[in-house]
This record gives structure tokens, sequence and C-alpha cells, in this order.
């Protein structure tokens, strides 16, 4: 069984204004990553947002000390960026569709993603999202770590340091044995 990860696609990582955005390049990757997200829903597959959730005081959190302020509660930064908004709120009431608040950057950290995961007898994971060499890349780690196969849609993930973006690409799959595979050449 498989499952899609749509991980940290929002305004403030995407949109060109965002508070800690990719830019141009995250905003290259929304077709193929809607293309892929409707596709696992359309086919009843387990499909998970797993979106970062920071508070505007939180001192104690240790991404205050390496980023700006990002994706925190109740602000337009933390909305699904551009037409995977629409695909969510379309299909958000559908018990395949799962949306898991994240406070680090792996979507396991803190969170009942696993226990979700292996209920469904789930063993293959697709990441897509954003950034490749952060959250994308330490949600990778822990899955690998539980023992679950990973698959690495290379055209619906992106990172702000292209340097970074291709050594997690890299390191994913001779590290932890993911795969790439490519939405737009139909893998």
């Amino acid at each position: 069984m498989k499952a899609l990860l749509s991980i940290d696609y929002t305004y403030d990582f995407v949109a060109t204004d965002g508070a800690l955005t990719t830019g141009a390049p995250g905003q290259a990757i929304e077709s193929a990553l809607v293309g892929v997200t409707k596709g696992f829903i359309d086919a009843g597959n387990f499909v998970v947002f797993a979106i970062d959730r920071h508070e505007k005081n939180d001192t104690f959190h240790p991404e205050n000390k390496l980023f700006p302020p990002h994706n925190l509660a109740g602000t337009k930064g933390r909305e699904l960026y551009g037409a995977l908004a629409n695909v969510y709120q379309e299909h958000q009431e559908q018990p395949e569709v799962y949306w898991i608040d994240k406070r680090h950057y792996s979507a396991f950290s803190g969170t009942d993603l696993d226990i979700r995961l292996r209920e469904r007898q789930i063993t293959d994971l697709y990441l897509t999202g954003v950034c490749t060499d952060i959250c994308v890349l330490h949600t990778a780690i822990d899955a690998y770590n539980l023992g679950y196969r990973i698959f690495i849609v290379e055209d619906a993930v992106q990172s702000f340091d292209p340097v970074g973006h291709a050594w997690a690409l890299k390191h994913m799959q001779a590290t932890l044995g993911g795969t790439l595979i490519s939405f737009n050449k139909g893998e």
C-alpha cells in the first residue's frame, strides 16, 4: 500500500512574498505536485498534508534562531499555495485525505503520522513539497528509520537552496535507498 506526503507547500514557502520562500523554483513544481496529488486522491490512496505550524511568540522553538517567523498559526502564510489549496478544499472531507500540523522539520516528529500509516498497512511513501533539503529530507530520514520504502517525486520537490536541493536528492537516493521518480515522465 502507498501514501503521498505533501509537505509544506504553503504561501510562506512558495509565494514570491512568502516569509521563507523558495520563490520561482517552488512555484515551478506546482503543476507536477498538484497532478500527483490529484492522481493519488483519485486512486483512493492515503494523502497526507503535513504542514508546518508555528506560534508567533514561541521563544523555545529552535527554528527561531535559524529562520524568520514563518507558517504562523492563523496567518495567510500557512495556507496551501496555489492550485493545491483548491485540491485540498475539494477533498478535505474524504477519509483518505488527512492534515497534520507539524512543529518540526519531519512530518513524523511529534505527530500521529506513523500510526495513521501503519493502521492502513502503508509501506511505500511518496514525498512531495518543500524544502527538499530540510523538511522533505528529515521526513525521508525518519521514514527510512521506521522501515518505509521511499519514493521522491523529483519534479514535485524544491528548495530555496539549489545546492542543498541537489545534495538532498542524491542523499535520499544513495543513503536512504529512495527511488527518484518523475510525475511529468509518467513514472
